[in-house]
């Protein structure tokens, strides 16, 4: 039986595409998950579902997963439960040592990129930062309300009144109150 698995990282993102390639499956699985997230239901009763002579099917290896090991990881479960993977826009398959190699070797090129892609994008932060460019949330209190808040708190005023006057979170005042949020 061929059992496609189609995945795409958040939840703007299409999998027409993907099912598209996969229509020649008997049975397809689709998720909107990141390929770093460990816990994939989709993926895991995909692998759960495949029995002996089955073959799991991807447009593209990535989309499986982000690591070298986690990709060895599913290969080991599928070869345990003697089930193919075909990997159909890299043309990999694990079949012959030859599929095997290829699919270990993209899949480390595959980890590598998006270890460069997160270097690049934090390299990127780094500079913005350094350019004066502010991150996070603006703040919605002022310097004075914010004076006010403290002093109001070491007044004995209750965490829960001062949610309601400035209309803000437990952990929102907690941050104005520069302290750990005490439950």
């Amino acid at each position: 039986m061929l059992v496609g698995y189609a995945r795409v990282s958040s939840v703007g993102q299409s999998l027409e595409v993907q099912l598209a390639k996969l229509q020649h499956c008997e049975k397809v699985y689709q998720e909107k998950r990141s390929g770093t997230n460990d816990h994939r239901p989709a993926l895991q009763a995909c692998l759960d579902f495949v029995r002996e002579g089955d073959t799991v099917v991807v447009t593209k290896l990535d989309r499986l997963a982000r690591s070298t090991l986690h990709l060895c990881q599913i290969a080991t479960q599928l070869a345990q439960k003697q089930v193919q993977l075909d990997v159909l826009d890299q043309a990999i398959e694990t079949r012959s040592p030859t599929g095997r190699l290829l699919f270990h070797v993209l899949g480390a090129i595959a980890e590598f990129e998006t270890a460069l892609r997160k270097e690049r994008q934090l390299e990127g932060i780094a500079h913005a930062q350094a350019q004066g460019v502010p991150f996070g949330r603006k703040h919605i209190l002022t310097p004075g309300q914010r004076d006010e808040l403290r002093q109001r708190r070491i007044g004995g005023v209750q965490i829960k009144d001062l949610m309601k006057d400035y209309r803000l979170s437990k952990s929102a005042i907690y941050i104005y109150l520069g302290k750990p949020q005490e439950i």
